[in-house]
């Protein structure tokens, strides 16, 4: 509040110092005719008291290009016939460069706050493109007159531009054309218009001065990468176009691309094909939330009208199944259907070996370009005692056989959930326990709770604010010793089995990486830059080696980009786009999300407004019964433009979809209410949700008009 009163004084006194100055005096002397005309008596004045003539000239000029008024240009060449070329220039440059800075400042300060909640996502795109090469972009347009300086002052307030950065780059870039205008200011007299002073020719040499900092900009990085590989030997031949390392989602879709554009691409994995997703992730953990659904189904069949109904689970035949419906997935993801599209599979263990090599098998191969795409393991924590547990990770679980009575589950995040409440509803005492105060700590309070509470219906022991201190084992007995935060106090947790879900670390150790001395952050995973390049511009990276996101369709989403600009790099090159990005927890109820939600929206300062849609109400979720959830969507305030969307219910992973094409694509609530949907559907609700918003914002006064028109076309008095 206090800063909105600040902007609003601010602005207060900024226009009205601008009226003052354009309707009354300094304004009215800023005209060529007028300079020309009082050049003497200035002069005289100058003469007499150069300090003071300078000091106001200084702060004159500097006030003009705060305020962004008419008139910089007739001051540069005022400078330059009062003060001569070299005392003219300093001054000027040191005045429009003050000016040009508070001009900046005052812009960033009345507009940053606004323009940063109705455009963030653009806006940090842009930011990122800044702090990279802002300071070139800014020196060449300094250098180009032909762009007003004051509209660059202005569009650089809203960026994260340094003020240091701005100061130093202005007062360079501005330079060449100050020397120009005061120079031509030595001549005033001589000068019937400020066109005059410009002709093609000095223009299009400006232009030229203004493409220098980019062909330094590209000299520089062609420098760089000559010095990143010294020492090194490039071959003259290569093998092929592309090596793709790991045959995950992230390597498979790379090297159909590749394959799909004619170039020679060969693929290595060294364990099964198709990568965590296909064997030990996605696949196998939604077969068995299928067999989990259909055992609560029956537990609770009586509610559909049947009586005695009832089913024994073989935990076994269970397991069983996941293996099948693997191995009938594999075939898509089969050495053989990829060699039938062009690609080389070789099963093996890859070493790089240079930054165009990589040896497999014996084998050497060069390549113009590589792709890593090796993936992640599970997160093993160091808690004393695990090694006596024979602990399960998401990758091991999958060869039980034998059904744990009592299974303990470290980790509240998606897998965990999916994995308490499914292996929960198969029969097992499930204990779940999270050391935070939440499940699901990246959705909404209200989702997460949604998913906690409907846990807790399932029978698994959800255990928040517990952290794990050891595991004790007595005489074949297990217990995790945990320290409960609120408390304050230490609980023994007894299991038969416990299955670790901490989250996974990326691979970018045991195949020769090291050497290249590639940058790794501070989670573990490889640096890449926004072509998902590393420091070598011809080797990239995608999925979870690099995420940010640890999702399958994320890594298919980079593939393109890297195997795009791997190939095609030397001529053009993409910026990954992750605008939009959907996901979803495949729990019961599930909860799928697009965008942002409250609580990042509130983290982030984003101004929205909250549509909602309870799908108790909605018909075919009773029908289904399932009638439970909501679907929540945030919007820019008093419009339909969709920041983002949180579905909670059945099959909401599907329901999001229409919401991820509309952000995507850039259409708002609006035109999904003007959308036919299939009755009786779930997707109708996305109909109703932007109802919800429609009838929000009809205006009352429009249909007070309505009804007076209705009631008038009756017979009545209007």
């Amino acid at each position: 509040m206090i800063k909105d009163k600040k902007k609003s004084i601010l602005l207060a006194i900024v226009l009205l110092i601008i009226v003052i100055f354009i309707v009354f005096p300094p304004a009215e002397y800023l005209n060529l005719a007028v300079l020309k005309s009082n050049l003497e008596t200035l002069n005289t004045w100058r003469a007499e008291k150069p300090w003071l003539a300078g000091s106001i000239f200084f702060l004159l000029y500097a006030l003009v290009t705060a305020l962004s008024v008419p008139g910089a240009i007739l001051l540069t060449l005022l400078s330059g016939a009062l003060f001569g070329l070299a005392l003219g220039s300093v001054l000027t440059s040191f005045a429009s460069t003050l000016g040009a800075t508070l001009a900046m400042l005052i812009s960033r300060f009345l507009l940053y706050d606004w323009v940063q909640q109705r455009f963030q996502q653009q806006l940090g795109t842009i930011d990122r493109g800044i702090k990279q090469d802002g300071a070139f972009y800014l020196f060449a347009l300094r250098l180009i007159p032909i762009f007003p300086f004051f509209l660059i002052n202005l569009a650089v307030g809203i960026t994260r531009l340094p003020v240091r950065t701005f100061w130093w780059v202005s007062q360079l870039g501005m330079l060449p054309s100050t020397l120009l205008y005061v120079n031509a200011g030595r001549e005033l007299a001589q000068i019937t218009s400020l066109a005059g002073i410009f002709t093609p020719g000095l223009i299009g040499a400006f232009a030229l001065l203004g493409l220098l900092p980019l062909i330094s900009h590209k000299a520089l990085s062609t420098f760089k990468r000559r010095k990143l590989l010294e020492g090194w030997h490039k071959p003259t031949h290569f093998d092929r176009n592309l090596v793709v390392i790991g045959a995950g989602s992230g390597g498979l879709v790379s090297a159909y691309v590749a394959a799909a554009a004619k170039a020679k691409v060969t693929l290595i994995e060294k364990g099964d094909m198709g990568g965590d997703c296909l064997n030990t992730g996605c696949v196998p953990s939604k077969a068995l939330i299928r067999a989990a659904r259909l055992a609560n189904d029956l537990k609770h069949a009586e509610q559909l009208g049947f009586r005695h109904v009832c089913g024994q689970v073989d935990f076994s035949a269970v397991m069983e199944r996941v293996q099948q419906v693997i191995q009938r997935i594999e075939p898509h993801d089969s050495v053989e259907r990829y060699s039938q599209l062009g690609v080389e599979v070789i099963q093996g263990k890859a070493t790089v070996t240079s930054p165009w090599s990589v040896e497999v098998n014996g084998q050497h191969l060069s390549t113009r370009s590589m792709i890593i795409a090796t993936g992640s393991r599970p997160v093993i924590p160091d808690i004393p005692g695990l090694e006596q547990v024979d602990a399960l990770t998401t990758d091991t679980i999958w060869t039980l056989r034998e059904q744990p009575q009592r299974l303990l589950i470290l980790g509240g995040g998606p897998i965990g959930c999916e994995l308490a409440q499914a292996f929960q509803r198969l029969g097992c005492a499930v204990t779940l326990v999270e050391r935070g105060a939440q499940v699901l700590k990246r959705e909404d309070r209200e989702a997460s709770e949604t998913v906690m509470h409907a846990l807790r219906a399932d029978g698994v022991d959800v255990r928040l604010q517990h952290r794990a201190i050891r595991f004790d084992t007595d005489a074949g007995k297990h217990q995790l010793i945990c320290h409960h935060q609120s408390d304050n106090q230490e609980v023994s947790l007894p299991f038969d089995r416990v299955l670790l879900a901490l989250g996974r670390v990326a691979n970018v150790s045991g195949f020769g990486l090291e050497m290249l001395s590639l940058a790794v952050r501070e989670n573990g995973t490889l640096e890449t830059d926004e072509y998902l390049a590393t420091r070598f511009p011809h080797i990239f990276a995608v999925g979870d080696v690099t995420g940010p996101y640890q999702f399958t369709h994320a890594s298919a989403h980079q593939a393109w980009y890297a195997a795009i600009n791997g190939l095609f790099g030397q001529i053009k090159r993409f910026k990954v786009d992750y605008r939009v990005m959907p996901w979803a927890t495949f729990t019961d109820p599930e909860v799928a999300r697009v965008g942002l939600n409250e609580q990042e929206a509130g983290q982030q300062g984003i101004a929205y407004e909250i549509s909602r849609f309870e799908l108790g109400e909605l018909d075919r979720a009773i029908t289904e019964n399932a009638a439970h959830g909501y679907i929540q969507v945030l919007t820019e305030p008093g419009r339909d433009r969709i920041l983002g969307v949180t579905v909670v219910g059945e099959q909401a992973s599907e329901v999001i979809t229409e919401y991820v094409t509309a952000i995507k694509q850039g259409y708002g609530l609006n035109k999904i209410l003007g959308t036919i949907h299939i009755y009786p559907t779930l997707s109708e609700a996305n109909k109703y949700v932007a109802g919800v918003w429609r009838k929000a914002h009809t205006p009352q006064w429009l249909m007070r008009g309505l009804a007076r028109f209705h009631h008038w076309r009756l017979g009545g008095k209007a």
